[in-house]
């Protein structure tokens, strides 16, 4: 049966059982379908949410060339990870708590998103690329991926287009995949290293 026990008691409480048994009837799916697997192999960008063994939430951005995401199966699709600043919140999530949610968000064309929830497991490099070999080459110069989170399809269903902000694109040149560049990467926008120097030195 879709839907958490929390959903199913709050449509209770707002008098939405219907409507939200339509939409699981009719927009829910158990692995990516044909449009769904071509809607993921040209996305760019994606959001992932994982949490710790607690409970504890994390949210991130990944982004990549189109079919940064390899869907491997209808159950089964998979992303590179590269070096970061370290921290491995997300992987480091995935080995406490499989669970992940993934919403794919089109502003520029379809305007439109697809949320992809099920559970995860982390491989390196070399053992994926030995797995399938098919897993697309990097195009960007001195970057290779030191990881793949590998997600098993749950459940796929639309996030529709109601309020989604049409964007565009801007050309190759304005972005700085694979910088090293303190600048480039933001440096200190929000200032937090600096406040905690202040702290530090008083």
């Amino acid at each position: 049966m879709a839907g958490s026990a929390g959903e199913r008691l709050m449509q209770e409480r707002a008098g939405t059982v219907e409507r939200a048994e339509r939409f699981y009837r009719q927009q829910v799916l158990p692995a990516l379908n044909e449009q769904m697997a071509e809607f993921v192999g040209r996305q760019e960008m994606m959001f992932v949410s994982t949490a710790d063994a607690l409970g504890h939430c994390d949210c991130t951005f990944r982004a990549g060339p189109p079919g940064f995401v390899t869907v491997l199966a209808p159950g089964r699709l998979a992303w590179p990870e590269y070096r970061g600043n370290g921290v491995m919140a997300s992987v480091g999530n995935l080995v406490e708590n499989p669970n992940v949610g993934l919403l794919f968000m089109d502003f520029c064309r379809d305007v439109i998103g697809l949320h992809v929830n099920g559970h995860a497991t982390v491989a390196s490099d070399p053992q994926m690329r030995r797995d399938y070999p098919q897993l697309p080459a990097d195009q960007v110069p001195g970057r290779r991926a030191e990881r793949w989170v590998n997600v098993f399809v749950e459940e796929a269903y639309i996030h529709c287009a109601k309020h989604v902000p049409r964007l565009r694109k801007v050309t190759a040149e304005d972005r700085a995949w694979g910088t090293d560049d303190v600048h480039r990467k933001g440096g200190d926008f929000f200032g937090a290293a600096a406040e905690q120097l202040g702290t530090v030195g008083r």
